[in-house]
């Protein structure tokens, strides 16, 4: 049977976000981050995020699937930019069957996570049974669609933890059965 092996994250940060990083973790004042100072950064976002998912969102035809952490980060720059790649699998086996939203997201609503192309949200190996596209939650049918709920979370969880999956950008797998 066809499955989700893993997911591959590569995050490219803003100028301003990396910038700030570099002021933090550069260590030696030179201006660009060698090995050791690239680690810490990568440890210390790994650690950051582990409470949040690492912002990302399974879910097969609506319920949400368990992914495995990452078992490490790499962090690097590019052209004054911080880059972070890593890679997570699925906790059970999670079969290319019925619909599966994958999606990138702060719950927090801290980090704004932006995919500028369609492409950049993208499956390897998908079987001609399954369809996929890019979804792109329009805020304000987000916001009419979730009026109560969102109401209740305020009040209930002012933080606002996890309501911001219903904006986040996903890609979308429609996948029938083999056969």
């Amino acid at each position: 049977h066809q499955s989700v092996k893993a997911l591959r994250h590569v995050w490219r940060f803003d100028d301003l976000f990396s910038s700030t990083v570099m002021m933090e973790f550069d260590k030696n004042s030179d201006l660009k981050l060698d090995d050791q100072e690239l680690k810490e950064v990568a440890d210390t976002v790994h650690a950051s995020l582990a409470e949040f998912n690492y912002f990302q969102l399974v879910t097969v035809d609506g319920k949400d699937e368990a992914m495995n952490p990452p078992p490490q980060l790499m962090a690097n720059f590019d052209n004054d930019q911080l880059i972070i790649l890593f890679e997570s699998e699925p906790k059970a086996p999670t079969r290319l069957a019925g619909k599966i939203d994958i999606g990138v997201y702060d719950p927090t609503f801290y980090t704004a996570i932006d995919f500028t192309e369609d492409a950049n949200l993208q499956v390897a190996g998908l079987p001609s049974t399954c369809t996929s596209k890019v979804v792109r939650p329009n805020p304000d049918e987000a916001i009419a669609a979730n009026q109560k709920t969102l109401t209740d979370a305020f009040f209930n969880d002012p933080t606002g933890t996890d309501m911001s999956k219903i904006f986040a950008t996903k890609l979308e797998l429609n996948c029938r059965p083999e056969g």
